[in-house]
């Protein structure tokens, strides 16, 4: 099927189903397409139209620059930065941007007018935007289903606007919202410290905080929340105390419990990472760049030899996928970090392979084990310090999971899985346990790395990490 190039203009900044940013081959021509493109390109949904993401950007940075060197661009730069006493020329240009693009931007105007089609609802358009959203969904669940995440409720903001917009009248008729000369309905938060933000553009169309009022709206009416956690980037700070403080104008009855964990974003040893200048590392392939490291280091493992290559493949999967996540969750969520994937799997640092070494380290000492004989334990009462030590961290456990709980920072799981680990290793270096002189001394070890264990696996399991029996 062919579709009018102006249709396609995905990259737009501002369209709902935020996956429809991605196409734009404006000044290309007509471009055929057909429902199993991305297949056929052998390249991942989502990657597949991330590419059309990039390739907008790119075309729009090129206007931009030569708009900025044409007199119009020099007299609203003369203009407003009067206004702004702005002397940097080019972070006067960066700032200004979104602004360009909204009121000046020939791939803007086109963005709108593809916006307008889709939300009145243009056959062609929807067409395009089920076929490019199919794409996307599906090369993101590949991505979840092999990270191990699964959600119980998805929510679309493709639906959520309308709800949005219905909130939107609400805020008008209570006199909470005004409407501009042009039509656009803003909300003024000058008043607690913010600015006046935009719901609903001159020709009524939809903006990201619209679908923002519907979604939260929408989770309170389907499950009663009075708790509403945003776990989203700390870029996104500015947006969620916009979202937060409209909520309360209107008196939602949840408004109070809204809060936004904001994470520190996550860079590589090259730099910062940035989708739409091409720049991003996809979560494919640093699962690809962990796993690779693991097989490496697995490669003449003498423990894996007598397993099958499809259990071996679980075995270093788990490993890399442990090192992945466990190397993210050790920081607290609220700083910056820089992700190294051979750092990550390192056997001696801290990291999820190491703590892994403890557990299976102590399910081996267990698969050699006799039967334990639970009444030789009350003879043991020379206890090693190395021992004590074990048993103080583990009785730590339980408040250290509530204060995690009530401070939304599951690194303070993850530090206290690798003490214990490390701890452990300690112990086992540093006293006897099957070969213990005393009875008493080899059932009390037996039964306290058997506690080690459990605690560790219940710990990792708290942050999505699996537990391999052999490494």
């Amino acid at each position: 099927r062919a579709f009018d190039a102006s249709w396609i203009v995905a990259g737009m900044l501002e369209c709902p189903p935020r996956f429809l940013q991605q196409e734009a081959l404006l000044g290309v021509g007509h471009p055929r397409f057909t429902w199993g493109i991305a297949e056929k390109s052998g390249i991942k949904g989502d990657h597949f139209v991330g590419k059309f993401y990039r390739v907008f950007e790119d075309k729009f940075s090129e206007e931009y620059r030569q708009w900025q060197e044409t007199t119009e661009g020099y007299k609203t730069f003369e203009k407003l930065s009067e206004q702004h006493d702005a002397k940097d020329e080019s972070r006067f240009f960066s700032a200004y941007k979104n602004q360009y693009f909204n009121e000046y931007s020939p791939l803007g105007k086109k963005a709108k007018e593809v916006l307008k089609l889709w939300e009145g609802g243009d056959p062609g358009v929807l067409e395009t935007w089920r076929m490019m959203n199919g794409w996307v969904y599906d090369g993101f669940n590949d991505t979840y289903e092999a990270l191990g995440v699964s959600f119980d409720t998805l929510y679309y903001e493709s639906n959520t606007y309308l709800l949005g917009k219905k909130m939107v009248d609400q805020g008008l008729a209570s006199n909470h919202f005004y409407r501009q000369d042009d039509g656009s309905v803003w909300v003024d938060l000058e008043d607690v410290g913010l600015d006046k933000k935009i719901l609903l553009r001159s020709d009524g169309t939809s903006v990201y905080m619209t679908q923002d009022l519907g979604t939260a709206q929408l989770r309170y009416e389907n499950h009663g929340s009075d708790k509403m956690i945003y776990v989203v980037g700390d870029e996104q700070d500015y947006h969620f105390k916009v979202l937060f403080e409209i909520m309360k104008k209107l008196e939602s009855p949840y408004s109070s419990g809204l809060f936004h964990l904001s994470y520190g974003m996550i860079d590589l040893p090259s730099g910062k990472m940035k989708s739409r200048e091409g720049t991003v590392v996809d979560a494919d392939d640093l699962i690809r760049d962990v796993i690779h490291e693991v097989r490496k280091m697995s490669a003449d493992s003498a423990e894996l030899r007598d397993e099958t290559p499809e259990e071996r493949e679980l075995i270093i999967k788990q490993i890399a996928l442990a090192a992945l996540k466990y190397f993210i969750l050790r920081v607290h969520p609220k700083k910056r970090m820089i992700f190294n994937p051979q750092e990550s799997v390192d056997i001696q640092g801290q990291t999820g392979p190491y703590i892994q070494n403890a557990y299976v380290r102590i399910r081996s000492v267990q698969r050699k084990a006799e039967q334990l004989d639970s009444e030789d334990i009350d003879a043991y009462t020379e206890v090693h310090n190395t021992e004590k030590a074990l048993l103080m961290t583990m009785g730590s456990y339980d408040s250290l999971v509530e204060q995690a709980s009530d401070n939304l920072d599951p690194s303070i799981i993850a530090n206290f899985a690798y003490d214990l680990a490390k701890k452990y290793h300690k112990f086992y270096h540093e006293v006897r346990i099957l070969n213990a002189k005393e009875e008493g001394a080899k059932a009390f070890r037996l039964l306290l790395s058997k506690n080690v264990a459990r605690t560790i696996q219940h710990a990792m399991d708290l942050l999505g990490i699996q537990m391999p029996e052999k490494m």
